[in-house]
């Protein structure tokens, strides 16, 4: 079990290190701009409370997390050239972003997910 617990934390830091990738894609010139617009349209995905296949369906609600968007985001570091690649890999690896959790965000989504159901609770009472 534990080792489970480990390999499923470790692949939950690579996606966020990929996540950082695709963002720091977007602030380097050599770029593709339609490489440019998939990560943000997948790093908006990523942080938005809304999905594709809502979470609240049994099984196919974490569908999109655990097998959507980490295809989403391998393709799209595909399509970043190899040494641009390599350039941003290493500015993600000296950031200190990618260590540090974000409470900020993290408390944003779940003021939203409060407003939606105060939103929905007044209008059924």
């Amino acid at each position: 079990m534990n080792e489970t617990m480990a390999k499923i934390k470790q692949k939950a830091k690579q996606i966020k290190r990929d996540i950082f990738m695709l963002v720091e894609a977007n602030k380097h010139p050599r770029v593709p701009w339609y490489v440019k617009l998939l990560s943000i349209l997948i790093v908006a995905y990523t942080f938005s409370p809304i999905d594709l296949i809502p979470d609240f369906i049994p099984v196919l609600g974490y569908l999109d997390e655990i097998i959507l968007v980490p295809l989403a985001i391998s393709l799209v570091l595909k399509l970043i050239p190899s040494d641009v690649l390599e350039e941003i890999r290493e500015i993600v690896r000296k950031s200190d972003n990618v260590k540090k959790k974000n409470w900020t965000a993290g408390m944003i989504i779940v003021l939203i997910w409060i407003a939606v159901l105060y939103w929905i609770a007044s209008l059924f009472f």
